[in-house]
């Protein structure tokens, strides 16, 4: 990325607010999201697998699941990849040791085969084959490697910050005064010296926006109109932060730039923000874990799944409508049992008499077993 002055840096990049917040809203929930190894045909949670804990809770002695998420989604992100060692004893997944991505780089050999080049700070090169990293990125330009969605975005970000340096130098430099004072006869150098000494000093800077000069005696008033600028400075703002949101798929309301009140459409915005933002990376998660954690037997029985149930539940009411129904309520045809919806709230499990409105499509709904 450019700017009139040198490149900007990621470090600079991520300082734009807009940036921010995009990378925190996809990583933040990646990081909070339940991500489980199910059997592929009956979706059963495969707890008993060794890969189950490492991904759902502890994937390494120093981090939690939610802060191992957080930081590889992060850096794809923000460097376009993010990588992580997989550590095995006998064929079975032990720990996942997150890498600095700017540490490794990915050849293709003569022979289309892949190898990590990994460099560690302190330490010698060291060639990693394809089953030992997992990788995550999406956007590619060479089908090896990730494309920053930052560096992306650089044209955007980089306009963004020229209109942030411009209005803090505004602020701090500017003369923001109300109006003007004129006067009859040519000012003495004096006179004129003391005036612009007194302006700078009491007038300058954003603390004093809007005040008007008390200066000589016979200066006559002259009210300055409200410039256009200003608001075209912050519609450009605005334009920018929606282009910065776009580059991320993060909707608008989301960055904060909307004074509107959007009630139950909110539901609707976090529906396409997991669809159209979201889902993209559960896949390259799901998948990329699915060929790097799990053994060639493992593949064909099971997957890794996050569960984006929490990011799209409705209100309470809500809910209830949609359990309600999904376990044959008002003549639907149901399509869960007790245990399901349970499951799918977080709920402990609870010995309860089988659905049979799952299984026969009609009748009542059975009472819990005393």
């Amino acid at each position: 990325m450019r700017n009139g002055g040198g490149p900007v840096s990621i470090k600079e990049a991520m300082r734009n607010t807009a940036v921010f917040r995009c990378v925190s809203l996809i990583s933040y929930a990646i990081g909070m999201l339940p991500l489980h190894v199910i059997e592929s045909e009956s979706k059963e949670k495969a707890r008993k697998n060794p890969l189950f804990p490492l991904l759902h809770s502890r994937p390494n002695d120093w981090q939690t699941g939610f802060n191992f998420r957080q930081y590889m989604q992060r850096n794809a992100l923000v460097h376009g990849n993010a990588y992580a060692l997989v550590i095995r004893s006998m064929e079975r997944v032990i720990r996942l040791i997150p890498l600095d991505p700017t540490t490794v780089t990915v050849k293709q050999n003569r022979d289309w085969s892949v190898e990590y080049h990994y460099t560690p700070k302190q330490g010698d090169l060291r060639i990693i084959k394809p089953s030992d990293i997992l990788h995550i990125y999406a956007d590619t330009h060479d089908g090896i490697s990730g494309t920053s969605m930052v560096r992306t975005a650089a044209q955007a970000i980089e306009l963004a910050k020229e209109l942030e340096q411009f209005q803090t130098a505004f602020f701090r430099n500017g003369m923001h005064i109300g109006g003007m004072l004129s006067h009859p006869e040519k000012l003495s150098p004096e006179a004129y010296e003391r005036l612009k000494l007194s302006m700078k000093e009491q007038y300058s800077g954003s603390a004093n926006a809007g005040k008007w000069p008390i200066i000589e005696e016979g200066m006559t008033p002259h009210q300055f109109a409200s410039s256009a600028k200003d608001s075209q400075q912050i519609e450009s703002r605005k334009l920018q932060i929606e282009e910065i949101g776009r580059v991320f798929g993060v909707p608008r309301p989301f960055l904060g730039v909307d004074d509107t009140s959007w009630g139950s459409g909110i539901d609707v915005l976090g529906q396409i923000f997991v669809r159209y933002a979201l889902n993209p990376w559960f896949t390259a998660w799901e998948q990329a874990i699915k060929r790097s954690c799990m053994n060639e037997r493992e593949r064909e029985y099971l997957d890794a799944k996050f569960n984006a149930g929490a990011l799209l539940r409705g209100s309470m009411k809500d809910q209830a409508d949609f359990f309600a129904k999904a376990l044959g309520s008002g003549g639907h045809q149901p399509w869960m049992d007790y245990e399901e919806v349970r499951d799918n709230l977080d709920l402990p499990e609870k010995t309860i008499a089988p659905n049979p409105l799952a299984q026969k499509g009609n009748g009542n709904e059975p009472e819990a077993a005393a």
